[in-house]
């Protein structure tokens, strides 16, 4: 007690030690208005709520956690109340007193928790922004390397190094994919530690650029995000074809790393090229690497060369008892378990003798036998561009 009255500096100094570190400027005239409630039971006034509201603000846009901030305003609330005279009141007006300095404090973190919402909104939309134009700067090239070093060192990306991009989107190729309730740059900030990260939504895609020395960094943020949209969005049900896991409703696709400014452009369109691949070619896999699809890529960049060669060895297939989805899906599998019929069968659910059955149909319909290296490797090249152009369901035609 100082002057007869509690020493207010040196309780807004102790509160603020116990809450972390929090500044104690963020108590305002709490202190003074909490003392005066006590003595007359008054709530506290709309300028004053405004004045802990704008606390809030203050404190949402200083990095200031909220829980550290209704901290300070509670702590500071009991050592407070530890110093009051209250043995000097009656019952029944301690009583008013006692509800008056709560009244207080639940009034005063309200207005402060809510001022700090709203600055935290604004101030997460500010950062989102600055992320988005940056990478769009990123893409397109605007800016000097050593603008886009600074601006990324800003937003925790360092990029003098090695970096890999993962780009996120919907499986089939949808224009949005739904991250409802997953945190997803805590997602990944946790399991890129303690490389640096950057998380950027783009047209209804997610991009992560992580740093990277070699594979394991990016690999492991794919599984981190692979596991958390698993538990969001369990896999879809239905029917599906014989021989293929349920696919996901989304599909992460990793490019390679490059060093670099350019680099992170270069792992950015691997990334977006094999993701559109494996929705095209169907892969039932949620995460893919721009490096293993390479030759899926290569195939897209030619339509008429795949085409032609559908048509000219697959169409044949057209003619068979059922049409040509049951042999080319056999082919599938028995070109994905390393030409050993006994394991395509089980894929398929058919017996050994019904697959063999039908590769022997392929050779008649062809005049390519699918054992045979030289037809096999035409033959799957085949089934993989027939895949791509969704043949049969959809008619073929050159470009």
């Amino acid at each position: 007690m100082r002057g007869g009255g509690p020493d207010l500096a040196a309780i807004t100094r102790a509160a603020s030690r116990e809450s972390g570190g929090v500044p104690p400027g963020l108590l305002g005239d709490y202190l003074p208005a909490v003392l005066d409630a006590f003595s007359s039971g008054r709530r506290l006034t709309a300028t004053e709520l405004a004045g802990y509201a704008r606390s809030g603000e203050q404190a949402a846009e200083g990095g200031v956690a909220l829980g550290g901030l209704v901290d300070l305003y509670l702590s500071a609330t009991w050592r407070l109340w530890r110093e009051l005279p209250a043995e000097s009141y009656s019952p029944a007006v301690l009583r008013g007193a006692v509800l008056a300095v709560l009244h207080a404090a639940d009034d005063a973190v309200a207005a402060a928790a809510g001022g700090f919402e709203r600055a935290y909104l604004s101030v997460a939309r500010r950062e989102e922004a600055e992320r988005r134009e940056f990478f769009e700067d990123l893409l397109s090239g605007r800016g000097g390397v050593a603008d886009l070093l600074a601006r990324g060192e800003r937003l925790g990306l360092r990029l003098a190094g090695p970096h890999q991009v993962m780009v996120v989107g919907s499986a089939d190729g949808g224009s949005s994919l739904s991250l409802t309730g997953i945190h997803i740059d805590s997602v990944v900030a946790d399991a890129a530690a303690p490389s640096s990260s950057l998380v950027v939504s783009r047209r209804g895609r997610l991009v992560v650029i992580v740093g990277t020395a070699g594979d394991d960094e990016a690999a492991g943020v794919a599984r981190a995000l692979a596991g958390a949209l698993a538990r969001q969005a369990p896999g879809r049900t239905g029917a599906r074809e014989p021989g293929r896991a349920e696919p996901r409703p989304w599909r992460i696709a990793l490019g390679r790393p490059y060093p670099g400014p350019s680099g992170v452009v270069r792992s950015f369109d691997e990334a977006t090229d094999a993701l559109d691949a494996a929705q095209r070619v169907g892969l039932a896999d949620e995460v893919v690497r721009a490096a293993d699809l390479l030759i899926y890529q290569v195939l897209l960049r030619d339509r008429g060369a795949i085409t032609d060669l559908v048509q000219t060895l697959l169409t044949p297939l057209a003619r068979a008892r059922g049409g040509a989805a049951p042999l080319l899906a056999t082919l599938d599998a028995y070109y994905a378990r390393g030409g050993v019929a006994a394991a395509a069968a089980r894929d398929l659910h058919l017996s050994v003798r019904a697959v063999t059955y039908r590769l022997a149909r392929v050779k008649e319909l062809t005049g390519r036998d699918p054992s045979r290296p030289a037809d096999a490797l035409a033959l799957q090249v085949a089934v993989i561009g027939a895949r791509m152009l969704d043949w049969p369901a959809t008619r073929l035609e050159r470009e």
